[in-house]
């Protein structure tokens, strides 16, 4: 049987307007606001991404700005978020956005959808919260608290299901509370009806209308399939230090954390001779050599075991751009390294300890 939203509504609007989270995009819901908070939030708490938001706004304070904002400044001020190229998505949207749209978002669902990086739910979420079009905003929120609302044991990550979901809530959302509704839904599957643990039921506005809650299945629901191994890679990576400034290098323009500056490294786990060897095959004959331990960093499907060294250059050198191993880096003083280059959060470990 086909679950009924619209009898949640009064009740969970209810409960939002008494406890809602006060969020700068929130207070001062400006179309381009709501977008860029959205993107930032994909895959990063609440929490982390006020700060990230301020910031960003204060640099780029709409739409205009970021269509002429240079690509290192934006991936500077993307730093630590990660899945850098949905900033470079903001971009290309905000560019389009200046030609095609006189540099207002437009106020339609579909037409938000031609834009890079928007997505279903991002246009809606700008639709609804921004315009107060009648459409819904289904993210990872959204599907677990509908799917224990009606015991529903659909594959979530399955687009039939995410569109069934869209499909019903866009017949029994209030129309002229969309924008609401649809944050109500995701605060509530953020801070109540939660991803980890056990769901706070006795604190839900809705739970007598949850019938995961009444047959007491909500730590089965929702349903997906177990994520597969990561493949892990071992790195040495070398904080290369000479007269005050350090070595940067450029990733290459495909692949993971494309056009992105890191530290330079090698493949494997090495170990201090093989990296005293390396030194010497490069004539670099007096240095000062420290162990920086160790790091991990999570991508989606890959997991970075990181081993790091500290270098300090402490005698003049032949020219590094005749060596091969120095031709592609730059060199950056710290003030520069922090200020000027974006570093992913996968180095985070090293650069602090600059």
């Amino acid at each position: 049987m086909r679950y009924d939203y619209s009898q949640i509504t009064k009740n969970l609007l209810s409960w939002y307007r008494e406890n809602a989270r006060v969020l700068p995009w929130r207070s001062n819901p400006k179309p381009y606001y709501v977008w860029i908070s959205e993107i930032m939030l994909q895959q990063t708490r609440v929490e982390a991404v006020k700060e990230y938001f301020n910031r960003f706004i204060k640099e780029l304070p709409d739409i205009e700005a970021l269509a002429r904002v240079e690509e290192d400044k934006l991936l500077k001020l993307w730093e630590g978020l990660g899945y850098y190229n949905r900033a470079r998505n903001l971009k290309k949207a905000a560019i389009i956005v200046m030609e095609e749209f006189d540099g207002r978002l437009p106020a339609d669902y579909d037409k938000l959808l031609t834009l890079p990086g928007i997505g279903s739910y991002t246009a809606g979420a700008i639709s609804s919260i921004a315009y107060g079009i009648p459409v819904p905003a289904v993210d990872g929120n959204v599907l677990r608290v509908t799917k224990r609302l009606s015991a529903g044991y659909e594959d979530i990550t399955k687009d039939s299901v995410k569109k069934e979901v869209f499909s019903e809530l866009l017949e029994d959302m209030p129309k002229e509370e969309a924008g609401a509704f649809n944050q109500a839904l995701m605060e509530l599957g953020a801070v109540v009806c939660i991803p980890n643990g056990k769901p706070l039921c006795k604190s839900c506005p809705v739970a007598e209308c949850c019938l995961a809650c009444k047959q007491e299945v909500a730590m089965e629901l929702p349903v997906k399939p177990a994520k597969k191994g990561r493949k892990i890679e071992e790195k040495t990576i070398l904080v290369l230090e000479y007269q005050g400034k350090y070595a940067l290098h450029k990733r290459g323009e495909k692949g993971l954390l494309a056009g992105l500056w890191e530290f330079p490294g090698l493949e494997g786990r090495l170990g201090i001779e093989r990296i005293e060897k390396l030194l010497e095959e490069h004539q670099i004959e007096e240095y000062t050599m420290e162990l920086l331990g160790e790091a991990k960093h999570i991508f989606s499907h890959v997991e970075w075991h990181m081993l790091g060294y500290g270098i300090r250059i402490d005698k003049e050198c032949p020219e590094f751009e005749n060596q091969e191993m120095f031709s592609e880096l730059v060199w950056a003083d710290r003030e520069q390294l922090l200020g000027e280059y974006a570093l992913p959060s996968a180095f985070r470990t090293y650069k602090e300890k600059l």
